[in-house]
């Protein structure tokens, strides 16, 4: 019998996971074995997975599962160098060159594990199956503004936290907008120009930009053909990047643009990938923390980045909720884990495994 067990996330402020109570009994039904192990910070509560048929284990007793257990989670496992011998389900960030992934491929070589990592599970097309990233946008969006907002009043954003929805987000950053300038007709918005707008995290960037009324230019594989340079950016409050690091990707802010004529102040970089050799955002080297949400990478005038890389999190059910649902049909096939997108999956972690060993 397949057995499907969910880990506790371990990194801070994450809350999110990848399977609802609901979508744990339809598995269940379907003959799969489910454990869920308990946790202190989950969004969705334990009883729901209990009451669905659920085995419940102890917070972070995964590495103990059974042998032929897949441990699935959605953030990265602590770096401690230990061999993963499972076979494991989540975003591990490891195939682009990033030094964490290396260390964490060479974990799985020595306990002879695999990763089906989430950003690989495709269709035939190469277009990912499930995906969080309508609600990065749109929480990389308000944290941006939130930047810009602390701008405004002489300072630099200060800590973030979960909201129960995304109207109580819009709300409270539509009010300190609107806070910005008492007299409403002086009330003028901040621009925003938004690169990958016709994706998943540009759809979601937009609705929010359109939610509290920022105007918004909207860019997509037209308008960035050309490869650059794009002085456009710099002439807008916000630039909110949402295309991901890969070969070919343009760099659409360069080293020298904090120190260029420029209208921009806050750069939000949703994708956040700062680590990659193909990062389109090269005024930063870093990503940044819930606790400090914004980087200021030039003093006057003033530029932060944004790069927090669980945005998500921010909106813990709703993105939760929109991923699972998306999820939950492939994994009605794990039965089947040489084919599909699961074949998919594994064949990008043979690829990406060989060429991290041959180094």
């Amino acid at each position: 019998m397949t057995h499907l067990w969910v880990r506790a996330e371990q990194r801070p402020h994450e809350e999110r996971v990848g399977l609802t109570p609901e979508g744990a009994a339809a598995l269940i039904a379907a003959g799969i074995s489910v454990t869920v192990e308990d946790s202190r910070t989950r969004a969705i509560p334990i009883a729901g997975y209990r009451d669905a048929g659920c085995t419940i284990a102890a917070e972070g007793s995964w590495p103990d599962a059974p042998a032929d257990a897949l441990i699935f989670g959605l953030k990265e496992l602590p770096d401690d160098g230990t061999p993963l011998p499972h076979r494991h389900i989540m975003f591990g960030h490891a195939f682009k060159g990033q030094p964490a992934g290396q260390r964490l491929l060479a974990r799985f070589r020595a306990g002879g594990g695999r990763l089906y990592d989430l950003e690989y599970l495709t269709d035939e097309t190469g277009r990912r199956v499930a995906a969080f990233g309508y609600w990065a946008g749109f929480a990389g969006a308000a944290v941006a503004t939130l930047a810009f907002i602390a701008q405004a009043k002489g300072g630099i954003a200060g800590p973030v936290g979960t909201f129960a929805e995304a109207r109580a987000m819009t709300d409270l950053i539509d009010r300190a907008l609107d806070a910005l300038t008492p007299d409403p007709k002086d009330r003028a918005r901040p621009t925003a120009l938004i690169v990958g707008a016709l994706g998943r995290v540009g759809t979601g960037a937009s609705d929010f930009c359109r939610a509290v009324g920022i105007a918004t230019t909207r860019w997509d594989i037209a308008e960035t053909a050309h490869g650059g340079p794009f002085p456009e950016i710099l002439d807008h409050d916000i630039f909110l990047n949402c295309i991901l690091a890969m070969p070919g990707c343009p760099v659409f802010v360069a080293p020298d643009a904090p120190t260029a004529p420029r209208r921009l102040r806050v750069i939000g970089d949703i994708a956040c990938d700062p680590d990659s050799d193909f990062n389109p955002v090269r005024v930063y080297d870093r990503t940044t923390t819930w606790e400090a949400p914004a980087l200021r990478v030039h003093a006057n005038p003033v530029l932060d980045v944004t790069a927090i890389d669980n945005l998500p999190s921010l909106l813990p059910v709703e993105s939760s909720q929109d991923f699972a649902a998306q999820l939950l049909p492939h994994l009605h096939a794990l039965d089947r884990l040489d084919a599909g997108v699961w074949g998919r999956a594994a064949a990008a972690f043979d690829r990406a495994n060989a060429a991290a060993s041959s180094v």
